[in-house]
């Protein structure tokens, strides 16, 4: 009898700690939107952008939507491709801060392809390969075409009803070690579609990874593992942009990205807990209202 590929996730604390961990997380993003409001209007900026960034990149909510949303609402001017980047770092290090021990394990076994660990490290890259072309071929897109408020409340609506549907119905049997070939390539498919705003790439790949049958935590596993090698080139691919521009790396740069990082692990952390007692229905109805907001500021011309 074969072994799981990965380590099953620690059980949860006791209910004492549970709760004490709860109450250290509200407390450190308290603390971040008291610094947002607080800092220099562009420390402020980043600060805020960050938060969003570390919430919407893991929950199945849309990061890119919401970097979208967050300064239309506001009426603040495009971040531009600095933050871009220092968001994206901000949540690489998030991911391999809290699955560093299940990724060391997936490298170090990779050159073993016949072993369960060394068979799931080199699923993840079949997996990667969708979603790194669709960020190559369509990133341009994304970035223009893509930016539409509308187009992001129905990408919101439609992803949400889908996510529903597939946590509610989706079979439950099925473990991280036991997903094949078929699975990945259709959830790396599945991914691609992410560069559309509102879609969530985390989303997507839960919601298809469901559909398959597998289990709503080991679903969120895989899918913060498979989109580890996306966030990594997608940060690298920005990255090359600006290695000519002086002084890039200035305070709310760095602001920006441990705004990302700090906010993405308690996001990870939170919704790895919250899945093992709880279904995706309370972001499918965030999702829903968030959508209802855009349109009723496009009706009302409040924006």
């Amino acid at each position: 009898m074969s072994s799981p590929a990965l380590a099953p996730a620690v059980a949860p604390a006791a209910p004492v700690l549970a709760s004490r961990l709860r109450l250290i997380a509200l407390a450190v993003l308290a603390a971040c939107f008291a610094l947002a409001a607080i800092l220099p209007t562009e420390y402020r900026v980043a600060v805020t952008l960050g938060i969003v960034q570390g919430l919407g990149e893991f929950l199945p909510i849309s990061s890119s939507a919401h970097l979208i949303l967050t300064p239309w609402f506001l009426g603040w001017p495009d971040p531009g491709l600095t933050f871009d980047v220092a968001l994206h770092v901000g949540t690489l290090i998030a991911v391999v801060a809290y699955f560093w021990r299940d990724l060391l394990k997936l490298v170090l076994a990779a050159p073993r392809p016949r072993t369960p660990d060394g068979r799931l490290a080199w699923m993840l890259l079949l997996g990667a390969i969708p979603g790194g072309i669709a960020g190559v071929l369509f990133d341009d897109m994304a970035e223009q075409a893509f930016r539409n408020p509308a187009l992001i409340a129905f990408t919101l609506s439609a992803m949400g009803l889908a996510l529903y549907a597939a946590d509610r119905w989706g079979r439950r049997e099925r473990d991280l070690h036991e997903i094949g070939a078929a699975d990945v390539l259709l959830i790396g498919a599945a991914q691609a579609l992410a560069i559309v705003p509102g879609v969530s790439r985390s989303g997507i790949t839960i919601a298809v990874a469901r559909w398959r049958g597998i289990e709503r935590a080991a679903a969120a596993r895989f899918s913060f593992l498979l989109g580890t090698p996306l966030i990594a080139g997608a940060a690298l691919f920005k990255l090359r942009h600006l290695l000519d521009t002086p002084g890039v790396v200035n305070g709310p740069f760095l602001a920006g990205i441990a705004a990302a990082a700090l906010v993405g692990g308690l996001s990870i952390a939170f919704l790895m807990r919250y899945l093992r007692r709880a279904g995706l229905e309370v972001f499918v109805v965030y999702r829903l209202a968030l959508a209802a907001l855009v349109v009723l500021a496009l009706v009302f011309g409040l924006r």
